[in-house]
């Protein structure tokens, strides 16, 4: 059960820092948000030693409804306790009449520099405050440290609940083919890099 906890921990540090925090800040519209992601893969970029590395990872169904329920399976591996400070730099692209076109960060949205990804998961759940569900639920840890360990999650559905009557995303964020790439570090040593591609249709 450990292992479980500190395997989705570690999924949902990833993509809380990448970009879902600081998406929050937009709070203009009341409308519904909905959206599809399409064609959903994914892959290491790291050095062979690096020691932070995904080993699998599949979600379904293909496309993913937002809202809608995601049903993922993941396993890898970390040799090191990943702590605070924990770097993330990340770039973000986007295909533009058939290039791809670094996105610069604005607003703390798009190609950015994090100093610490602990930092990010404390802002947007103080400290002593319950983990969200379903985290609460199940006693799943949604702070640092994250232990150092071997990673298996078996197949599970979470319920995707993203609704915008507190959001407005930037309009280069809501339709169009992405890539993306998370790069982990501390210390000034990099602990991994993964790299994400996807595509999205929104009904903004």
């Amino acid at each position: 059960m450990s292992t479980m906890k500190n395997c989705i921990a570690a999924v949902i540090t990833l993509c809380i820092v990448m970009q879902v925090n600081d998406a929050l800040k937009f709070e203009k519209t009341r409308t519904a948000y909905s959206a599809k992601i399409f064609g959903f893969s994914w892959e290491n970029c790291g050095k062979p030693d690096d020691p932070a590395v995904l080993k699998t990872l599949t979600l379904s169904p293909d496309p993913i409804t937002v809202p809608g329920d995601l049903t993922a399976s993941a396993s890898g591996n970390t040799t090191v306790e990943l702590a605070a400070p924990l770097a993330v730099n990340v770039t973000l692209e986007k295909e533009v009449a058939g290039f791809w076109v670094t996105v610069p960060c604005l607003e703390e949205i798009g190609s950015c520099h994090y100093t610490d990804g602990c930092d990010l998961l404390n802002q947007l759940i103080p400290p002593g405050q319950d983990c969200p569900e379903p985290l609460h639920t199940y006693g799943i840890p949604c702070h640092c440290p994250f232990k150092a360990v071997s990673l298996y999650c078996s197949p599970s559905t979470v319920p995707l609940k993203l609704w915008t009557s507190n959001i407005d995303l930037p309009y280069w964020l809501t339709n169009g083919h992405y890539r993306v790439q998370g790069v982990l570090g501390a210390m000034g040593k990099e602990l991994g890099c993964l790299k994400i591609t996807l595509s999205v249709h929104s009904n903004n």
